[in-house]
């Protein structure tokens, strides 16, 4: 509706500028002012349309941008707690790890699935097909820490753990290679 929203609105103007005009000019001695007031009308709808479509247009750059610091944010904070969670991971107890994880990565898994579709705007699909490829890959390395936690399974935390980190690691280096270029 935005693009279309413009159209309609500059189609406004000019056909309110050209019709006003001619109204002005059909009688020498008296403007026609019901018809000249309603086309003036049409011309303000049309500057308040593309007013509303640019203010849109703003709004969603800075929502882009927004969210690309979040996803940032969140990928950051990702990386610097799964890496502790790593160098700490022997003196955890296997059963407790599932916690942990609830502690550490819930809030900024979620910010960085509500902007992940910025990713799409601010750099292009294969952009985000890359990041969410390694993030995705992430995810399901910690869910399975979790669930190896759960059920006691020491050696798949340890390992799954470290696969985890890499794989989030890859998709930070990856957000912060695109937002460079």
């Amino acid at each position: 509706m935005g693009e279309s929203m413009k159209v309609i609105g500059y189609i406004l103007v000019i056909v309110g500028f050209l019709a006003g005009s001619l109204i002005a000019v059909l009688d020498k001695t008296e403007v026609q002012w019901d018809w000249f007031i309603a086309v003036f009308i049409a011309g303000i709808v049309g500057v308040i349309f593309i007013r509303l479509d640019e203010r849109k247009l703003h709004r969603s750059i800075h929502t882009v941008t927004s969210n690309m610091r979040s996803i940032e944010m969140s990928l950051s904070s990702i990386v610097e707690n799964i890496k502790r969670l790593n160098e700490e991971k022997l003196s955890i107890d296997t059963y407790a790890m599932r916690h942990r994880i609830d502690e550490l990565f819930i809030e900024d898994l979620n910010n960085f699935v509500e902007a992940r579709r910025s990713i799409v705007h601010a750099h292009g699909l294969n952009a985000y097909a890359e990041v969410m490829s390694d993030f995705a890959a992430g995810e399901r390395y910690l869910n399975r820490v979790w669930s190896a936690s759960a059920d006691g399974y020491v050696d798949e935390v340890n390992t799954y753990i470290e696969k985890a980190q890499c794989q989030f690691v890859e998709a930070l280096n990856k957000i912060r290679e695109y937002t460079t270029s």
